[in-house]
């Protein structure tokens, strides 16, 4: 997984509430190993009925073609776990999401992949959607993990929350495999202890069939 820290980029305001993750990334109707992940952001969503663009969805207008920063209503990220919600976010050149509340399974699914998930108070919410709003993608945000900061035209910076947890997992690019392997040197001295103190053990969990011939 990429270490996250700080990013400066477009914000795009898609302040719609209940978003759920077969909107952002609907399954193709032709099943791919490979699926075209930017193509399948906001399929439907980005479309007309006969299949062609919509200039007035928010995702098509020119000043939003190449966005970092995603700020969305509440409960982003509902419905099924897919991963893919997040790879297609990504595919895009998100890499923050800011909302008023992130659905849990999505929210981890952020943190698994590089993806920085932020949740706002109403007050601040508010503050961030009117000004990236008002910026229609003509200026960038910066939003900085390391001193937890969005920045901004517009007004002051906006401090958020993040659990230390999350932080460092981030600014280190682990994910829960990532994070099992810091501890790799007290992993291998407690199995090299086992097998000396518990050679009965390594016996039990030998594959079938594997076994020593006797």
């Amino acid at each position: 997984m990429k270490a996250f820290s700080t990013i400066t980029g477009i914000a795009v305001p898609f302040l719609e509430d209940d978003v759920n993750t077969d909107q952002i990334a609907p399954i193709p109707t032709k099943r791919s190993l490979k699926p075209d992940y930017r193509e399948m952001f906001f399929h439907r969503a980005r479309r007309l009925g006969d299949d062609t663009l919509n200039p007035d969805q928010v995702f098509n207008r020119p000043q939003f073609a190449s966005p970092s920063i995603l700020v969305a209503g509440r409960n982003f990220g509902c419905g099924s776990s897919r991963e893919g919600a997040v790879w297609t976010m990504q595919a895009v050149g998100i890499h923050v999401l800011i909302a008023r509340s992130i659905a849990d399974l999505y929210r981890e699914n952020c943190l698994q992949n590089g993806l920085l998930p932020i949740e706002l108070p109403d007050d601040k919410a508010s503050d961030i959607e009117q000004r990236v709003s008002a910026a229609n993608g003509r200026a960038p945000f910066t939003v900085d993990l390391v001193t937890q900061m969005i920045s901004g035209p517009g007004g002051a910076d906006i401090h958020f929350d993040i659990s230390a947890a999350d932080r460092m997992r981030l600014l280190e690019g682990l994910d829960d495999i990532g994070l099992s392997l810091k501890h790799e040197a007290a992993i291998a001295a407690f199995e090299s202890n086992m097998k000396q103190t518990s050679p009965w053990l390594q016996r039990a969990l030998r594959a079938p069939g594997t076994e020593p011939k006797i």
